[in-house]
């Protein structure tokens, strides 16, 4: 699926793109979340960002939690711009699905649906460690 995404022609970087689908996916961000999600330095973010803002596709926001630090998220033509991505994606990859003889279309199907359950047990064993983690105790405490 990666590949058939990569294949498309682009007019962005994938982490120019990577950036957008976060964004969608999160919400609005500060540019040092942005940056370690993406795993690119604060600088490189920061001229990324204005290159996005540039191109309409997002914009910074006041956090209304803290007045001083600014928020990056999606405009309404950056959520349309991501989406349209995607649907293209998945265009390329349901044609390539189409040519799979029936017997590697139907193991494929197999497999998304033993995938799916790989993911909610996945799921599942992070929120019992998450719940079972023993709290850190307090410095102050004896």
């Amino acid at each position: 699926m990666t590949a058939a995404v990569r294949s498309q022609p682009r007019d962005m970087s994938l982490t120019s793109l990577s950036t957008l689908a976060t964004l969608e996916l999160t919400g609005p961000r500060r540019i040092t979340d942005l940056a370690a999600c993406e795993g690119v330095t604060q600088p490189s973010m920061t001229a990324l960002v204005t290159t996005l803002e540039r191109s309409g596709l997002v914009e910074r926001r006041s956090d209304h939690s803290d007045r001083r630090v600014a928020l990056v998220a999606l405009t309404s033509e950056g959520t349309d711009y991501i989406r349209a991505r995607r649907q293209a994606g998945l265009e390329v990859f349901a044609q390539l699905i189409d040519e799979l003889p029936a017997d590697e279309s139907d193991a494929l199907s197999a497999a998304v649906t033993a995938i799916t359950h790989i993911q909610r047990l996945d799921e599942q064993r992070r929120n019992q460690t998450k719940a079972a983690a023993p709290s850190t105790p307090s410095q102050n405490q004896p």
